[in-house]
């Protein structure tokens, strides 16, 4: 007997993201079903509820959404889940706060693919600093690029704690190393830029973070890539649609918003259907966000 594919949305938000709801069902869900302010002590009740409620060879066709707005609390959550699990009664998982997960992944591929593409570079080894990193999208592109080892700086606007705090958290919940910088006045800002290789701008939408000067200072930057699609764009001169193409005055290539969220908005669609399709229960973050990005990224 075929069983209707069931999704069941959590978010410890007072809203759950219409974005989200709307890619889930185009993806192939029969349901779909949001639960708003739930916090991390509901979730195992929840899970369970979902998993008992059909037999064991339906935990397959049953998914849980982890949304929200900040990176550690949806991995909290998604840990949570996974303790929930009762074998042979489980179901599949998949934690996009904001959609973060997928747009970092989708900003990592396009940058790794115009790396070998234009530089014959590796990430590894790549000196990048992290503009925005105190954002669920900033903190997740820092523990990619980390994890393919890239030296990472997260640059904090309003000075050092808040960025020292996230590097502590990476440190501890992965394992990798990411050095924070203060960013917060033009001159130690426009000496990070200078440093780096790889400059990625995760700031909020309407937030300029890099002038066209700067960049034009960068002697050694290879690639700038920005995912604020609302002007001003987080770096000056970069093009929505960018896709690869020199920036004016340097030796670096641009990555828009635009060239990253057709690369996201797959992703999120490609491990939703993934979930559907599977023949075991599947549970995904943001490395697994970035597996699938990596061969969606031209």
């Amino acid at each position: 007997m075929s069983r209707k594919t069931i999704l069941h949305m959590l978010t410890p938000l007072r809203q759950m993201s219409p974005f989200d709801v709307n890619m889930a069902l185009d993806a192939g869900y029969d349901a779909v079903v949001p639960y708003t302010d739930v916090t991390l002590a509901d979730v195992g009740n929840l899970v369970q509820d979902a998993i008992f409620s059909r037999p064991p060879d339906a935990g397959v066709a049953t998914g849980i959404f982890l949304a929200g707005k900040d990176a550690p609390t949806a991995l909290d959550m998604l840990d949570a889940a996974r303790k929930a699990m009762v074998p042979p009664f489980e179901i599949s998982v998949f934690a996009d706060p904001a959609g973060s997960f997928t747009t970092a992944a989708a900003m990592v591929a396009k940058v790794e693919k115009a790396l070998v593409k234009h530089h014959d570079r590796e990430l590894n080894g790549t000196s990048v600093a992290v503009f925005g990193a105190t954002g669920v999208v900033g903190y997740c592109t820092a523990v990619i690029a980390a994890e393919q080892g890239a030296r990472v700086t997260i640059v904090g606007h309003d000075g050092l704690a808040r960025v020292q705090e996230v590097a502590a958290s990476i440190k501890a919940r992965f394992g990798v190393t990411v050095e924070p910088a203060d960013g917060s006045t033009e001159t130690p800002k426009s000496a990070l830029i200078e440093a780096a290789e790889v400059v990625l701008a995760a700031a909020k939408a309407g937030v300029q973070v890099i002038s066209r000067a700067q960049l034009g200072s960068a002697g050694g930057l290879l690639v700038a890539a920005d995912v604020n699609a609302v002007p001003p764009a987080g770096i000056e001169g970069l093009k929505v649609n960018a896709n690869g193409e020199p920036l004016d005055a340097t030796q670096a290539v641009g990555i828009g918003p635009l060239s990253i969220g057709n690369v996201k908005y797959k992703t999120q669609a490609g491990l939703f259907e993934q979930m559907i399709q599977a023949k075991k229960p599947v549970i995904y973050d943001f490395r697994d966000a970035f597996t699938l990005a990596r061969d969606l990224a031209k």
